[in-house]
């Protein structure tokens, strides 16, 4: 099939065909808003009655300016019907979650049951993709078995591909309207097929990977990448604060080296459901091969303990002012994972918080974009009474409303910026104990 890159001669050729998208969360709802943009007729299946009534009502279910604009413009059905979504469907999008358990051990329950609804109710010749996360070799030892046991023949009644998702909520710039994508496939056919879809709805590089193993590693790495860049200055962090240089300082420094170096910078902990879990689901595949990713473990080992590095830096600095943890009025600014949305998954805002109970604290939680899951109204409120706080979500509100004059007259004493996203000059000049993580 021909298609060009912004997708306008796939899009004509296609308008007609019928996509269902199972999954509508952060992966799944801009998808299917975009194919619906595109020409497709979708249709959303998920088992949040909840959700599916705010979507069907146009209502974005997530926090996002421009996807609540788009599915407003271009709404699609969404219902907690199989049958009715996908027994017709030309094109299916699993976009499930892949989570891990308290033991770090991957999950791949969800996977596994979008993958048999999907059998029990997709038509001969429909073509099956894959968004959801996994490890190299979901594909070929649970997705593939699952439809050969259901009696389709892969390569010819029913076409599998894989093409790991790429969504950074919040990102104005990079949607899934324009960032690039990978496709592996089974078969040719399969992958011929899939990068003329995603490059019907996709206003950038389809790049097809020569075999669907390759397509899976390629999210894999990307995030183990980050995670251990994340997790080499946050261990510079800890290792410059008892050297008393600022780290910030020094990476930005470093940043003006025009080749060979990518800042990273510190934080009280990683958060999203990607970084902090996607190099699990590497290294217990790896395991069950005999190989063991020491690297990726003991990166995953720094960033799992910077939130409890953030209560230390805490109770050191209330110890300054002979306050202890225990009994000590504590505000958290921020429960979401990254700054001005109100997605909390993984956030290490949620550990912190259990952390700082753990140690008598009385805890009290404000984020202005999860105002139900917040025990005060405003910043100004949050402050008030406390001796102690900690910045984990850089929100706009936080970087602009914690000023000096503010601070002077809140009566905090200690303020942990776990972001270090706040002016370290104006925040001691206000008088309270600043500490940032490697700063």
């Amino acid at each position: 099939m021909t298609s060009l890159k912004n997708g306008t001669t796939a899009a004509r050729t296609e308008k007609r065909k019928k996509v269902a998208v199972i999954g509508l969360g952060y992966v799944g709802l801009p998808l299917a808003v975009r194919a619906t943009e595109r020409g497709y007729l979708v249709t959303g299946y998920d088992q949040d009655k909840q959700k599916i009534d705010h979507i069907n009502k146009k209502v974005s279910p997530i926090e996002d300016r421009r996807l609540s604009e788009d599915l407003r413009q271009f709404p699609f059905q969404a219902t907690a019907d199989a049958k009715k979504a996908l027994s017709d469907a030309d094109i299916i999008l699993i976009c499930v979650p892949t989570p891990v358990d308290e033991m770090y051990h991957p999950d791949l329950g969800p996977v596994e049951a979008a993958s048999r609804v999907t059998a029990s109710h997709a038509k001969k010749g429909a073509l099956v993709i894959l968004e959801s996360t996994v490890n190299p070799g979901v594909s070929e030892e649970i997705v593939r078995p699952i439809f050969e046991e259901a009696g389709f023949t892969v390569g010819k009644d029913i076409f599998i591909s894989h093409c790991p998702e790429r969504i950074n909520p919040g990102d104005e710039k990079w949607t899934v309207k324009n960032i690039p994508r990978v496709v592996g496939s089974f078969d040719k056919t399969g992958l011929a097929l899939s990068v003329a879809f995603y490059e019907s709805i996709v206003d950038g590089e389809i790049r097809p990977m020569k075999s669907i193993r390759e397509a899976e590693a390629v999210k894999i790495v990307e995030n183990s990448f980050r995670d251990i860049n994340i997790a080499f200055v946050n261990e510079l962090a800890r290792s410059f604060d008892v050297l008393d240089i600022d780290t910030k300082d020094v990476i930005l420094g470093a940043a003006t080296k025009p080749f060979s170096f990518m800042p990273h910078f510190p934080s009280c902990g990683v958060g999203g459901h990607c970084i902090p879990v996607d190099p699990y689901y590497l290294i217990e595949r790896a395991k069950k091969s005999g190989f063991d990713h020491r690297f990726l473990k003991i990166a995953r080992e720094i960033n799992n303990s910077m939130p409890d590095y953030t209560v230390e830096l805490l109770q050191d600095a209330l110890n300054v002012v002979k306050l202890p943890l225990n009994g000590t009025k504590v505000v958290v600014l921020g429960l979401a994972y990254k700054a001005n949305i109100d997605d909390i998954r993984e956030s290490p805002s949620l550990r912190i918080i259990d952390r700082l109970r753990k140690h008598g604290a009385k805890v009290e939680v404000f984020d202005p974009h999860l105002p139900a899951s917040s025990n005060k109204k405003t910043l100004e409120a949050a402050l008030k009474g406390a001796s102690g706080a900690i910045l984990a979500t850089d929100h706009r509100e936080f970087i602009q409303g914690l000023t000096e004059e503010l601070l002077k007259h809140s009566g905090l004493l200690v303020l942990i910026d776990g972001k270090n996203c706040l002016d370290k000059k104006i925040m001691k000049r206000s008088g309270v104990i600043y500490k940032g993580i490697g700063r």
